[in-house]
């Protein structure tokens, strides 16, 4: 993915813990900065079936899921699949699809399966949603439910490349690279394997819950709102623990290791984490993100 994609390796690393998690992945970025060209290749890198879907405030769910066709020589209703049947479904521009549409989603990434009339009909496996949105421009663009974004295994966030990357990019022609599959569904069955058996020791487990049980606002917590608590709305929900967990193995596993260490629970926290807390409208008002939230959490909470 290197070769055709330059300065961008935390996007492609995010990317593949997500693959080998089983997880879908929420890519935010500027235009122009190889999300869409990222997704494609993850795909080609594998060999697996890839669809792309333009969101767009006039799509319909049976866009997304395929609908019913009643065939009069038949006399019966047949299927006419969407294009979410498959592998690796590219959901550009994911926040600009009303609420519908998003339900739609919903359940084919939560459920990995899609309900048309009174029959529901499985996805292939595996199945990835890689959705991207634009953080500039929000006209026109609906805000995503909290339990869609809940789902989403990892929010990456795509920055600009360095000036030699982009020097690179520009005369290096990168987006003709012939792309040659590397990984198959076996290979990744296996990985998963691999990733299950790194050991993950009791005390990092509870450093994990420390800290996102730090995001969580309590009532006493309510109580000294000039500290870090009145930029946090609302924290993050056992999935989140759950992420960082599995996030975290994957991440020692491609370091080499077959144990999980602190500094990779640090590592995957940021993006496991940035879009499942709920900023305060102060927060906003004096331009704190969560990623500068959760630094402040890594620093207070106790490291085993």
């Amino acid at each position: 993915m290197g070769k055709r994609i330059a300065g961008q390796e935390n996007m492609i690393d995010g990317l593949l813990t997500a693959l080998v998690a089983g997880g879908h992945v929420l890519l935010e970025g500027v235009p122009g900065l190889a999300k869409t060209l990222a997704v494609k290749t993850l795909a080609e890198v594998i060999g697996l079936s890839f669809k792309r879907i333009q969101f767009t405030p006039d799509l319909l769910p049976a866009d997304l899921t395929g609908t019913l066709v009643w065939e009069a020589s038949s006399s019966a209703f047949s299927l006419r699949r969407g294009p979410v049947f498959a592998n690796i479904v590219l959901a550009d521009e994911v926040n600009r699809a009303p609420a519908k549409v998003q339900s739609a989603l919903l359940e084919a990434m939560e459920e990995h399966q899609v309900t048309l009339g009174e029959e529901s009909h499985r996805l292939p496996d595996p199945f990835f949603v890689l959705a991207t949105q634009n953080p500039i421009e929000q006209e026109g663009t609906y805000s995503l439910p909290e339990a869609e974004l809940d789902r989403f295994l990892v929010k990456l966030k795509v920055d600009y490349p360095s000036t030699e990357n982009e020097i690179r990019i520009v005369t290096g022609n990168l987006t003709k690279t012939p792309i040659v599959p590397v990984l198959d569904t076996r290979a990744l069955r296996e990985l998963r394997e691999a990733a299950e058996a790194v050991f993950v020791d009791q005390k990092i487990t509870e450093y994990i819950v420390s800290i996102i049980q730090a995001t969580r606002v309590g009532k006493k917590d309510k109580k000294r709102a000039e500290g870090l608590y009145r930029y946090i709305a609302y924290g993050a929900s056992v999935r989140g623990s759950a992420a960082v967990y599995k996030c975290a193995r994957i991440r020692a596993m491609l370091d080499g290791r077959d144990f999980v260490t602190p500094d990779d629970v640090k590592k995957v926290v940021p993006d496991a984490l940035r879009h499942r807390l709920v900023l305060s409208y102060e927060a906003e008002a004096e331009t704190v993100d969560a990623d500068s939230v959760l630094a402040r959490i890594l620093t207070y909470v106790k490291v085993p």
